[in-house]
């Protein structure tokens, strides 16, 4: 073989190893996002698409790691388990003011836990990302209690109201279990 070709075996070679080099990142930091944001992942590509669906939950992670977050103190913890129980009794007489006051909680404790308001981030939809960083299972319930409060009019806006109190209460106990080992 002459020179030139070997140069062209060893550039092609290199080629090669670059590009392997690259497809496993791409697969690493793929598995990395999935394992991490669960339903979040695929729900954000999904919307998104693969590559900007990535990008974006990327710097998501990325802006969570500056949070101070914090675990919630004994006191509060009880706090928010004695206004939830008051909310819960409410919900007979008026689902539609129990259910906004669970919401109130909810939204409370993740202030309190040092997690970005909505108006910090892209509304609802973008905290609820936010929380899929520490809490991959929850953050669809999240979504989906928001969602519910919207869709009270109608034959099923009671259920709508018992289905949102019951997304937030898994919210809420989330928040509260992950302070209580976090303390």
């Amino acid at each position: 073989m002459q020179t030139w070709e070997w140069i062209v075996v060893i550039v092609a070679a290199a080629i090669l190893v670059v590009l392997a080099a690259a497809f496993v990142q791409i697969r690493r930091r793929r598995s990395h996002l999935k394992e991490r944001f669960g339903a979040e992942y695929y729900r954000t590509v999904a919307s998104e698409g693969t590559s900007s669906g990535e990008k974006h939950l990327s710097q998501v992670e990325h802006e969570h790691e500056k949070l101070d977050l914090r675990p919630l103190p004994r006191a509060a913890r009880d706090r928010y388990l004695e206004e939830w129980r008051n909310a819960e009794a409410r919900f007979i007489s008026d689902p539609r003011e129990a259910t906004r006051a669970a919401e109130r909680i909810v939204e409370r404790a993740l202030d309190e836990r040092g997690y970005p308001t909505a108006d910090d981030t892209d509304g609802d939809t973008g905290r609820a990302a936010v929380v899929a960083v520490d809490h991959a299972d929850v953050a669809e319930r999240y979504r989906h209690g928001h969602a519910m409060l919207d869709k009270v009019d109608g034959n099923e806006g009671t259920e709508n109201l018992r289905k949102a109190m019951l997304d937030f209460r898994a919210v809420l106990d989330e928040l509260l279990d992950a302070s209580r080992t976090a303390a």
